[in-house]
């Protein structure tokens, strides 16, 4: 039968609508002979439950927010992966907003989300703690990534910047590096500061001083910083940027300048970025499993909305991995650790 409704399948297993609904959703307190009606009857009227009024019964809305900072970039795209691939698993939706850089954005973005989802994934490493806390919808579960949080409640995975980026910061050093230019992300965003931190705590501890350029995370920016940079190349031997996009764009920059990449000047990135590995040099990164980190946050969100939560609350570190690739490898300099990845 096109189209067959509840009552359909009711009339046709000859019990109550609330007896075919309770099969439908799961319930036990079912007999099995009335519970095996119902699903022959279901399943010769070829019925389809309705989502809206299946997720209406539940009090539920069967779609989950994500609330982002940009779309732009490999970055994102791996990020929605993983979380659509979790998400689908679960039978849940996806309803994505973005925040830009507009003023009072961010604001709209998640009173948007009110009344609309079960709960929300938030990325906002760019919104201080406490107008965050202030701006989310209350009692909405909520899991944020790599955002400011003061003392949030909040479930929060958050990527230990730092130690990444001091890990490639020894790596230049181990390289014979000495001359080392970090291109720095949004000096408001987290974790471009901590990146930065990471940069110079590790060069100080060796004695050595960092040339910071500022960036935007864009690959715009690493082609401005390189570009500057040629105009005294003797001023620098690596080049170590804040994400991967600004890597790219400082390493095709002083190829199509015709410097060589890594024996006059090493560059490597963050975030490994699927370009990453597919460059000429490969690119040295720190690798975050973004996909890895998507689905995670999914995942815990999905356990705070089914109460099934053990009560981990609070901050859930994701560890990074140094990835050495072709970009920074110079055999016979390097002496902290051979070619391929470790964790900080």
């Amino acid at each position: 039968m096109p189209h067959a409704t509840i009552r359909d399948v009711a009339r046709e297993a000859d019990v109550s609508v609330a007896s075919v609904s309770r099969v439908l959703n799961g319930h036990t307190n079912v007999r099995p002979a009335v519970r095996l009606r119902v699903e022959q009857a279901a399943a010769l009227l070829g019925y389809v439950p309705h989502a809206g009024a299946r997720n209406l019964s539940l009090a539920r809305a069967g779609a989950i927010g994500i609330v982002l900072p940009d779309l732009h970039g490999e970055y994102y795209s791996e990020l929605l992966r993983g979380m659509d691939r979790e998400a689908s698993s679960r039978d849940l939706q996806l309803l994505l907003t973005v925040m830009h850089d507009r003023p009072g954005r961010h604001i709209t973005a998640l009173q948007t989300m009110r009344g609309r989802v079960d709960g929300l994934c938030v990325m906002a490493p760019h919104i201080p703690a406490d107008e965050l806390a202030a701006n989310l919808p209350a009692g909405v579960p909520a899991v944020l990534i790599n955002c400011t949080v003061g003392g949030s409640p909040h479930l929060t995975l958050h990527v230990d910047n730092v130690a990444g980026a001091a890990a490639m910061t020894d790596h230049l050093i181990a390289t014979g590096r000495r001359r080392i230019v970090h291109i720095a992300g949004p000096a408001t965003n987290l974790d471009a500061v901590e990146r930065r931190r990471g940069v110079e705590q590790a060069a100080a501890r060796a004695g050595l001083s960092v040339l910071v350029l500022p960036g935007d995370f864009h690959q715009e920016a690493g082609i401005a910083a390189a570009t500057t940079l040629l105009q005294d190349l003797d001023q620098v031997d690596a080049i170590f940027a804040a994400n991967d996009m600004m890597a790219v764009g400082a390493l095709m920059t002083l190829k199509r300048a015709g410097v060589a990449v890594p024996d006059r000047v090493a560059v490597a990135g963050f975030d490994d970025i699927p370009l990453a590995r597919l460059l000429t040099p490969a690119l040295s990164t720190v690798r975050i499993d973004i996909a890895g980190m998507g689905a995670r946050a999914v995942a815990g969100l999905a356990a705070l909305i089914d109460g099934d939560s053990d009560g981990s609350d609070g901050i859930q570190p994701i560890l990074p991995t140094l990835v050495v690739r072709e970009s920074t490898d110079q055999p016979g300099l390097e002496t902290g650790h051979s070619k391929g990845e470790r964790r900080p």
